[in-house]
C-alpha cells in the first residue's frame, strides 16, 4: 500500500506543488485548503504523514498538530514555515512535531523528511502490533492450565513477575521451563526490554564464558573486536540461563561473582561493567541433590534459588493433557489448512499415555498426527505413539530391556511404513533416521 500523505495549506497552489514533488516517490497525496476538512479526513482514513502550513487563518498548524496528536494512532506531523517563524516551528517540535521545512523548500529535502516520517510511523505501528500479539499470546487467560498444580504455578508467576528477584525453574525436559521464563518477562515491567535465552549445555566452557560475559579485542585468537556478552545484551530485560545444572565448577564460581556483585568482567577486560538484567535459571536436574553430591556449589544454588519454581510433569497433571492436545491441534490445523478432530479412541490413547517427554512430546505427536491423518478425524494410530506398557511388563515379566527396546523399535518402524503406504524414504523421514538405518532395522526385525 502506498504511503498516504495529507497536505494542508490555505494556498491551493502551494498544496499542489508539494503534492507534485511527493508523487515522484509514488506517495498518495491528499491536498486540502481547509484544515477542518483535512482533520475530518485524518479521523476516518489511514494516514501515514501530515504536512501542514504553520500560518493559516482560523486553524493554524499548531492547532492541527494538537488535534492530530489526540488520535489513537497519530501520524507524524511536518510543518511548512517561513524563515521568520522558524522559532515557532522549533517550539512546535518540542510539542511533538516530527520536523519542519522552510519556504522555499528543496524538493529532495522534503521527500527525504517525509520518507523518514513514514518509516517512523510504520515502525511504531509494527511495534504496537507486536506488543498486542505478545500481550494476547502471553495473557494469563491464553495459557492452557486446567490442573490445580498449573493454576497454582501461574498464580505464583503473576506475583513474582514484577519483582527483581532471581528465579530458579526446575522440571523435567519438555515441561515448559522456557515458557515460564518468558511469562516472568512479559508479565513484568521489563517487557519492553530484551529477552535473551542461552542454553548453557550448548557451549564449551571457554566459549560459554565469552558468550555470557563478552570479551575484549585481542583477548584470545580470533577476538578481532570487542563483543558484548548476553548479560550486557539483555540490558534491563531478562536473561534466561537454561541447563544451568550442566556448567563446570570453574564457571559456577564466575557466575556466582556476577550475581553477587551485579557486575560482569568480559574476557580480557580490565574494568567490570554493570549487570542490570534479571536472571532466570532452569534445569532438569535436582540441584539440591547435586549440591549434596558435590557437583554444584551450594552458595550459587542459594543465589539462584531465591524464588524456586517447580513444574510438575505432565503425567502428574492429567487434566492438562486433553486441553493441551486441543490447543496444539487447532494451531497445527491452521498451519496446514486442515479441519480435524480427535476420535474417542484417540482421546483415550492421549489420556492413557505417560508422556515421558512431557508437553514437548505431546506437541510433536499432535503435529505428526495432523500431517498423517487421511480423513477428517485423527485416529489413534496417526499419533504414532507406543501404548503404555502393561503392569506385567513394567514389573519385569521375563522381558529383558533389549527385548523391550527391539519390540518398541519394530513397532515404530511398522507404524511409519503403514502411515506412508510402504514408502521407505518418507518413513525414514518420519522416524528421523537415515534410509540405510531403516533398511537395517527392517532386516533385523523381519519387516517387509
Amino acid at each position: 500500500m502506498n504511503t498516504s500523505v495529507v497536505i494542508i495549506d490555505d494556498e491551493e497552489r502551494m498544496g499542489q506543488i508539494i503534492a507534485i514533488a511527493l508523487q515522484r516517490n509514488e506517495y498518495e497525496c491528499h491536498p486540502f485548503t481547509d484544515p477542518a476538512a483535512a482533520l475530518a479526513h485524518i479521523e476516518t482514513n489511514a494516514t501515514d504523514v501530515v504536512i501542514t502550513d504553520l500560518k493559516m487563518p482560523d486553524i493554524d498548524g499548531l492547532e492541527v498538530l494538537s488535534r492530530v496528536r489526540q488520535g489513537s494512532d497519530p501520524p507524524p506531523v511536518i510543518l511548512i514555515t517561513a524563515h521568520g517563524t522558524v522559532a515557532n516551528a522549533v517550539a512546535a517540535m518540542r510539542d511533538g512535531a516530527f520536523d519542519y521545512v522552510t519556504k522555499p523548500f528543496d524538493n529532495d529535502e522534503l521527500r527525504a523528511i517525509v520518507g523518514r516520517a513514514a518509516e517512523v510511523h510504520r515502525l511504531r505501528k509494527e511495534n504496537r502490533n507486536l506488543r498486542k500479539d505478545v500481550g494476547e499470546r502471553y495473557a494469563p487467560s491464553s495459557i492452557v492450565a486446567e490442573s490445580p498444580p498449573m493454576r497454582e504455578l501461574l498464580e505464583i508467576l503473576q506475583r513474582v513477575a514484577p519483582s527483581k528477584a532471581t528465579v530458579l525453574v526446575q522440571g523435567e525436559s519438555g515441561t515448559g521451563k522456557e515458557l515460564v521464563a518468558r511469562l516472568l518477562h512479559y508479565w513484568s515491567n521489563r517487557v519492553g526490554e530484551p529477552f535473551v535465552a542461552v542454553n548453557c549445555k550448548a557451549f564449551a566452557e571457554g566459549v560459554l564464558e565469552s558468550e555470557l560475559f563478552g570479551h575484549s579485542k585481542g583477548a584470545f585468537t580470533g577476538a578481532t573486536a570487542d563483543r558484548r556478552g548476553c548479560f550486557e545484551r539483555a540490558a534491563e530485560g531478562t536473561l534466561f540461563l537454561d541447563e544451568i545444572g550442566e556448567v563446570s565448577p570453574d564457571f559456577q564460581a564466575k557466575l556466582l561473582r556476577v550475581l553477587q556483585d551485579r557486575e560482569v568482567l568480559p574476557v580480557g577486560a580490565e574494568q567490570p561493567r554493570p549487570m542490570r538484567a534479571r536472571v532466570v535459571a532452569a534445569t532438569n536436574r535436582d540441584l539440591r541433590a547435586e549440591v549434596s553430591s558435590g557437583n554444584f556449589r551450594e552458595d550459587l544454588f542459594f543465589r539462584l534459588n531465591v524464588i524456586p519454581v517447580q513444574i510438575a510433569p505432565l503425567r502428574e497433571r492429567p487434566a492438562d493433557i486433553l486441553p493441551l492436545a486441543e490447543f496444539f491441534l487447532a494451531s497445527y490445523c491452521r498451519a496446514e489448512g486442515r479441519d480435524l478432530s480427535f476420535t474417542g479412541e484417540c482421546i483415550a490413547t492421549l489420556q492413557q499415555q505417560r508422556w515421558s517427554g512431557n508437553v514437548r512430546e505431546l506437541e510433536n505427536a499432535i503435529e505428526r498426527a495432523v500431517v498423517l491423518a487421511t480423513g477428517t478425524q485423527i485416529e489413534a494410530h496417526d499419533l504414532m505413539i507406543t501404548p503404555p506398557a502393561s503392569a506385567q511388563e513394567s514389573s519385569g515379566g521375563g522381558v529383558t530391556l533389549r527385548e523391550h527396546l527391539d519390540r518398541e523399535t519394530a513397532g515404530q518402524v511398522r507404524q511409519a511404513l503403514a502411515a506412508t503406504n510402504g514408502n521407505r524414504g518418507d518413513a525414514a523421514e518420519i522416524l528421523g533416521i537415515e534410509r540405510t538405518t531403516l533398511y537395517r532395522l527392517m532386516r533385523k526385525h523381519g519387516i517387509d
